[in-house]
């Protein structure tokens, strides 16, 4: 876009970051020069050279050009706002620009700054048939009609949109000659597909889908919003993550580059998971209203929309444009309508439901309704599993008292329901978008229900607390045995809490109202707080010390008297705490040393004054920097002193203490929460008599 300083007015990039490259030994980047252009406007333009290696490299404050907030010219260094960007974006004066190309060289990455035969290359006329149908004015999961892209087709480039209307019309051309080869062979004609066929028509129709559908895998890469992921040196998706985001700085995939986002992959793809399918048994997928269908003779199990997370219909819109340009002459009644079909969908989307009071009402009585309606058919002798995770977000915002989950269950109560149990299992990448760099659900959490019993009683807020009191520990303990990540511990333990809460007709409050569920999912998180204090008492003096000083001061230095004061109370000498290597007390200050700075060469065997907190110190340290395989040895000479179980509970309370203060905190100890049970397999693995002997090369680490 043109920078708005009228004493500049260069074409000024939108960059997010310079980099291309930051493997080690192959880094490589983007340089912007400013240099002289009689044909331009403004006399310059911004020149672009790639350069190699660490010197010069972009910094943190210098990567890139635009952020949150807005932009900064590379020439005059005016700062743009994000309003301002908008405003040209809405008025079409943003423009795209090629930075970089970038090459396979030897099965390695090659980067070259652009060419004008380059740019030429890229200048392809928008095709007349582009899809024409229009994006939402507001959905969740939108971020781009703010900057003037409202139409589907503008998600690509020229380029982009030529390719793919040319390989899903290419996909008809291709049915004919596989009908054509079919009846050569001497197989019948017979009735088409979606008519219950089996003959050349209908296994022409079967390739033609396949195509059809490998046709749209390949949007998911070649369109204007895929990014570069400079650490790994290769294009990301744009369905990295549920959503359609504003890009800055984005890839054009090669069609034909015999990589991911080529059309002849996605092909070959998607021929390897139909030869892993079996074929004995006859699959049948029907669609129908879930409040409307019987579900007599059907054992249920769902993952339900959730609330207004994500915008499935609207986002489907994307791949459904592709999808029915290459497919509606096999399968017309499924692509009878121009998008995607919204008016039944249960979410909850303001702009579609008149507000949010209309969104919500609309989600609330749906999904009631879809309950209710599965306890009059479905069997009774199966109980439902429903699965569930947090929206990461909101758990920060709201915790587990949200108006999405308060929502859900109040919803399954309402329709009579009663949860039973609850699994928390390993649902989601490691790897996946949400989690790099944060301390992102690794779990999902599953609900298994039953009809709640007609003649259940009421109970009061007393009897509910006391209930849930009495049953929470012993449901926590589980949990943490079966080594559920500590970020997934607040809403697992929704699923027991529920349980005793879902298992009366209702809980009456002193004033005689009933109980809502936000309030009892307030209460369980009370409990859960409560429950991890009292586990409190199970720690040495050492670790309990360490422990409240962390709560109040983190690793700041404080006063020595306060030090001294909660010592004095726990009976144990400030000094022999020092002595521990836990604590450093300096110039009438005391703070607790970082995992990240204790001794590599610390050998539990030999420690004198070893205390649970120390341990799961290094023990944290060890496996965020080395891994598994080194961490196990340590785990297995620790164990040789003191109590691991006592460990994997601090690391939970250290979670729970760190997710309110420090991010970095919370990653640690909820890595060695996370991967506590394969550290634990590991360690049985090293031989026990050198542990003990403490000869397992510790001096090294």
């Amino acid at each position: 876009m043109t920078c708005p300083n009228p004493a500049c007015g260069i074409d000024m990039p939108l960059v997010r970051s310079w980099w291309l490259s930051k493997k080690k030994g192959k880094e490589a980047f983007v340089a912007p020069e400013v240099v002289a252009d009689a044909a331009a406007p403004s006399r310059r333009r911004v020149a672009f050279t790639i350069r190699r290696g660490t010197t010069g490299a972009p910094t943190v404050s210098t990567d890139g050009t635009v952020g949150r907030t807005g932009a900064q010219c590379v020439a005059c260094r005016s700062a743009v706002e994000l309003r301002f960007i908008r405003e040209e974006g809405r008025k079409g004066r943003i423009a795209s620009q090629l930075i970089a190309v970038v090459a396979e060289v030897n099965r390695s990455r090659a980067y070259l700054p652009p060419t004008h035969a380059h740019v030429k290359a890229a200048e392809v006329k928008r095709p007349e048939s582009a899809p024409v149908s229009d994006m939402p004015t507001q959905a969740p999961s939108f971020r781009v009609q703010a900057y003037g892209m409202t139409h589907h087709a503008d998600l690509f480039t020229n380029r982009q949109l030529a390719a793919l209307t040319t390989f899903s019309d290419l996909v008809g051309d291709a049915r004919e000659q596989v009908l054509a080869d079919a009846l050569a062979i001497g197989m019948d004609e017979g009735s088409r597909l979606t008519d219950g066929g089996t003959d050349a028509s209908a296994y022409a129709d079967a390739v033609a889908t396949y195509l059809g559908l490998a046709v749209s895998r390949t949007a998911d890469l070649g369109n204007a919003l895929v990014t570069w992921s400079n650490s790994r040196d290769q294009a990301r998706n744009l369905f990295a993550r549920q959503a359609i985001p504003m890009v800055w700085d984005f890839v054009e995939v090669s069609p034909f580059a015999r990589a991911a986002g080529d059309v002849s992959i996605a092909t070959e793809s998607m021929a390897g998971a139909l030869k892993s399918l079996p074929a004995a048994v006859e699959a049948t997928a029907s669609q129908f209203d879930a409040a409307q269908r019987d579900f007599r003779g059907t054992v249920v199990s769902t993952d339900p929309p959730y609330y207004d997370n994500i915008g499935y219909s609207d986002l489907s819109d994307f791949f459904y444009v592709w999808l029915r340009r290459a497919l509606r002459p096999i399968h017309a009644e499924l692509f009878s309508t121009m998008l995607v079909p919204k008016a039944e969908e249960l979410v909850a989307n303001p702009y579609r439901h008149g507000g949010a009071e209309g969104a919500s009402k609309f989600f609330e009585d749906g999904f009631e309704g879809v309950f209710r309606r599965i306890r009059e058919t479905a069997r009774s002798d199966y109980p439902i599993t429903v699965y569930y995770a947090f929206k990461q977000q909101e758990l920060e915002e709201q915790g587990v008292a949200s108006t999405g989950w308060a929502t859900l269950l109040a919803g399954m109560m309402h329709a009579g329901w009663s949860i039973t149990a609850t699994w928390p299992i390993r649902s989601e990448r490691s790897g996946r978008m949400i989690s790099v760099g944060t301390n992102a659900l690794a779990s999902s959490v599953v609900l298994c229900l039953r009809p709640r019993n007609e003649s259940a009683e009421a109970t009061n807020r007393r009897g509910f607390l006391a209930a849930l009191k009495t049953e929470l520990p012993h449901a926590l303990t589980e949990m943490q045995q079966g080594a559920i990540a500590p970020v997934d511990l607040a809403q697992a333990t929704i699923g027991p809490g529920m349980a005793v809460f879902s298992r009366y007709a209702k809980v009456i409050e002193a004033d005689g109202s009933p109980m809502t569920v936000r309030t009892a999912l307030a209460l369980i998180n009370q409990a859960l707080d409560e429950v991890l204090t009292e586990q409190d008492g199970d720690l040495d003096a050492d670790s309990r010390f360490c422990l409240k000083w962390y709560a109040q001061f983190g690793w700041k230095p404080a006063a020595y008297g306060d030090a001294e004061n909660m010592a004095n109370a726990l009976n144990v000498p400030v000094k022999r705490m020092e002595d521990g290597g836990v604590l450093v007390a300096r110039e009438g200050f005391v703070r607790l040393i970082r995992p990240g700075d204790l001794p590599r060469n610390w050998n539990p065997v030999d420690d004198d004054r070893i205390s649970v907190w120390e341990v799961t110190c290094h023990l944290a340290r060890k496996l965020t920097t080395d891994g598994i395989d080194a961490a196990a040895p340590l785990m297995a000479a620790a164990g040789t002193r003191i109590d691991l179980e006592s460990v994997q509970l601090l690391a939970y309370r250290l979670y729970e203490l760190a997710q309110r203060k420090d991010p970095e905190d919370a990653q640690l100890f909820n890595a060695l929460g996370t991967e506590w049970a394969d550290l634990s397999a590991a360690s049985q693995k090293v031989d026990r008599t050198f542990a003990q002997q403490g000869d397992l090369g510790l001096d090294a680490w």
